[in-house]
């Protein structure tokens, strides 16, 4: 339940606006003789991930250390070729509460490769900020995070409302005062619209 109508809206990328097809790291796995998993498990490994999504270490050095772990550069290679797909109900909300006058921004744990991913995507200039967690210098869901990406949006926490799929995420931000909604897929849209005065 959220506390007050929030005035501004922070999207997570991966899991929500961004989806990934599992098919493809399991076909370059099948090919290349990688266990099944095994791409994504090295990949988000706290100690190899964090440098990467701080920033400390550029997002090549992270796949660097993935293709030197599994001892398969040539298949990281390829997992790396396959940058997801946009969500299209997704960024026809965000295209809504943009046109509403809801100050919007995209909020995710990434690394330096986030503005290129973007433009991949077709998604570049479809937020008001772009938070970042290799720029910010902190992941989500520290304060740190958080409170910069509410700062991004000239709005205070708790008139923030953020949508993720991470259910550690969403109570971290709650913590810092924002209200936060575990995003469960396009089926929530209508709440969230609600939620934001949209209906």
């Amino acid at each position: 339940m959220l506390r007050t109508r929030p005035t501004a809206l922070l999207v997570d990328l991966d899991g929500v606006l961004r989806r990934w097809d599992p098919e493809v790291p399991a076909r370059i796995e099948a090919a290349h003789g990688l266990a099944a998993g095994s791409l994504a498990k090295t990949a988000m490994e706290w100690p190899r991930l964090r440098p990467a999504i701080t920033g400390e270490v550029t997002h090549a050095d992270w796949m660097a250390g993935v293709a030197e772990a599994l001892d398969a550069p040539v298949a990281v290679t390829e997992w790396q070729e396959y940058r997801g797909e946009v969500d299209p109900d997704v960024l026809a909300f965000v295209r809504e509460a943009r046109a509403a006058g809801v100050p919007t921004g995209l909020a995710t744990n990434a690394t330096d490769l986030l503005d290129t991913d973007l433009a991949t995507l077709g998604l570049t200039g479809e937020f008001d900020a772009v938070v970042n967690s290799s720029v910010v210098g902190a992941h989500k869901p520290t304060r740190e995070f958080l409170v910069a990406a509410c700062l991004a949006l000239s709005t205070p926490p708790k008139s923030v409302l953020l949508v993720d799929d991470s259910d550690r995420f969403v109570r971290g931000a709650r913590v810092v005062g924002l209200s936060a909604y575990r995003w469960n897929g396009p089926a929530d849209i209508p709440y969230l619209r609600a939620a934001l005065g949209l209906a």
